[in-house]
């Protein structure tokens, strides 16, 4: 059974209380059981993770590249500046999947530009948590 990755960086365990009109009203719990069942019935072993503290998500990545499994990536806001995240994106070996569950490119200019699009075998914006569903399945095609 292939192991996946799904990664969630900063305020992303907000979900549900962090301005539902523009994130929904899942909240994190929600999207863990979806990522899981979804895994489930795509024979894929999901762990999905969240975390606030850079160190912690490059340690999660370098682990990731070390496997070479695949990764379903949500940066948070460090998709527009940190370049330390993306660094260790490109050391993946498997695909990886970048996720937003808003659509980044009708807010606040700065959504705009993702440092780890890149280095993405593909990227998912805008479609709520239903983009976490759609990357999973999309890593079963490859």
């Amino acid at each position: 059974m292939t192991r996946v990755y799904v990664l969630n960086g900063p305020n992303i365990g907000r979900l549900g209380t962090r301005e539902p009109e523009i994130y929904g009203s899942d909240s994190y719990a929600d999207l863990e059981t979806s990522c899981r069942a979804t895994g489930e019935e795509l024979g894929l072993d999901v762990v999905v993770r969240q975390t606030d503290a850079e160190h912690e998500m490059l340690g999660w990545l370098h682990a990731a590249a070390d496997e070479r499994a695949p990764v379903v990536l949500n940066p948070g806001a460090w998709t527009h500046y940190n370049i330390a995240v993306r660094d260790a994106c490109a050391m993946l070996r498997a695909p990886l999947i970048e996720v937003h569950i808003s659509n980044v490119h009708t807010r606040e200019e700065f959504r705009h530009h993702s440092v780890v699009s890149a280095v993405a075998t593909g990227v998912i914006i805008g479609l709520g948590l239903g983009g976490y569903r759609l990357a999973l399945h999309h890593l079963t095609t490859l």
